[in-house]
């Protein structure tokens, strides 16, 4: 299986570089990954992870632009896409459409022929008393999307710190989990250490994919990463933005798992 992990430079000096504009760059950048199995984007990518002035100013419904764009690439590359987060804003009022009106960062993830898969809403919100865990709301269901060669656990950057999430996707089937962020740099070391555990832990792969770039001051960790069952590191990004892929086989997790039953031992 190959996997493409696009490492978008998000910075706050862009030249000018509109969210429009970025969809469409970030767009064709998918469509260059055609031949892959599956597509990975980082986290609150049209915005910043870190610019929580834009989260309500620039967010949309489920259904909006980035949505467009994203499930257009996808059937145009012919891949598996998890198009990283957005901004969600539900849409309040009645009728079966209807939301709660309140701001989630919600994963995208279309199959290659441009329709949604599923989508997840993070659970797990940054930033204590202020930010992410102020403005947006706790999504509550665990993810998981069958592909023809794997199934995928979806969590968000700050869920990489909580492993009961993890826990509960392996239950539920996950083989691959695949984590979109907008980790900081000065928190690298963490990001690095907490994806090797969750692949050690869950014996599964994980597919992490940051960002590059500076969020509202914040710089970004880039360095995205790929680790297979054994915590062993396949591939990893350096700071910048770049394309990270890899191929992998996702077989390994089977037999990882038959070879070194540990999950069998599970007490609690």
């Amino acid at each position: 299986m190959r996997a493409s992990l696009i490492q978008i430079g998000v910075y706050d000096d862009e030249g000018g570089e509109s969210i429009g504009a970025r969809r469409e760059r970030v767009a064709a950048l998918v469509r260059e990954q055609a031949g892959a199995d599956l597509v990975v984007l980082p986290e609150l990518w049209t915005t910043g992870a870190f610019a929580y002035e834009s989260f309500g100013t620039q967010a949309e419904p489920l259904q909006g632009p980035t949505y467009d764009a994203m499930a257009k690439a996808a059937s145009d590359a012919g891949v598996w896409l998890h198009a990283g987060s957005i901004p969600e804003r539900t849409v309040s009022g009645s009728g079966s459409a209807a939301g709660d009106g309140l701001l989630y960062n919600t994963s995208l993830v279309f199959s290659p022929s441009g329709e949604l898969a599923a989508s997840y809403r993070k659970i797990h919100r940054f930033g204590f008393d202020k930010g992410e865990a102020v403005l947006m709301s706790a999504g509550t269901d665990v993810v998981t999307v069958r592909l023809p060669s794997t199934t995928l656990g979806l969590a968000t950057c700050y869920d990489l710190r909580f492993p009961e999430l993890f826990r509960r996707l392996v239950d539920a089937g996950a083989e691959t989990l695949v984590i979109p962020a907008g980790w900081p740099e000065r928190r690298r070391s963490h990001w690095t250490l907490l994806a090797q555990a969750r692949a050690v832990e869950n014996q599964s792969y994980v597919l992490a994919c940051g960002t590059a770039g500076t969020h509202a001051g914040v710089p970004q960790a880039g360095h995205s990463i790929v680790v297979d069952p054994w915590g062993e590191v396949l591939a990893e990004a350096g700071p910048d933005e770049e394309v990270l892929t890899v191929e992998f086989d996702p077989g390994k997790v089977g037999v990882t798992r038959d070879q070194f039953p540990a999950l069998k031992d599970r007490v609690l």
